[in-house]
């Protein structure tokens, strides 16, 4: 935990949880007390090492989302996604199965990055649903 509060230039009190979240990639989820905190977040990558950190802390009542998300990915080409599936896939197991977040949701990532994702979380009979809406950016055809 010292290297994770470390890495997200955090004392270690601010950081109310963390858990692994294996869902295809390995991510450790870090539970922060506010949205504000999660955008305030400015990571020293060196010092992550390796880790792919996800955050999350929730936004306050009339903002219309629930959680703020970041996910950082040190050593990789982009170091900070702007939508991650597989993290919040994770992290909606993770916040219902602890009581943390009700069965429906909707998280905003990519909003530190000018992006304004939206994720679309439902639970329901034992599986976990993530989507959202996409924009396509570029198009074309490869000939093998």
């Amino acid at each position: 935990m010292d290297q994770l509060a470390a890495g997200l230039r955090l004392p270690r009190r601010a950081l109310l949880d963390a858990s692994w979240l294996v869902n295809g990639p390995q991510w450790i989820g870090v539970l922060l007390e506010s949205a504000e905190q999660v955008l305030g977040l400015e990571p020293d990558l060196a010092a992550l090492g390796d880790m792919k950190v996800g955050v999350i802390g929730p936004h306050g009542p009339g903002t219309g989302v629930d959680f703020e998300v970041r996910t950082f990915i040190p050593g990789d080409a982009m170091v900070e996604d702007p939508v991650t599936g597989s993290f919040n896939a994770g992290a909606a197991q993770w916040l219902i199965g602890s009581g943390r977040a009700p069965e429906q949701y909707v998280a905003a990532q990519g909003t530190v990055l000018g992006r304004a994702g939206r994720i679309h979380v439902n639970a329901e009979d034992g599986e976990t649903w993530v989507g959202g809406s996409s924009v396509m950016c570029i198009q074309g055809t490869v000939r093998l």
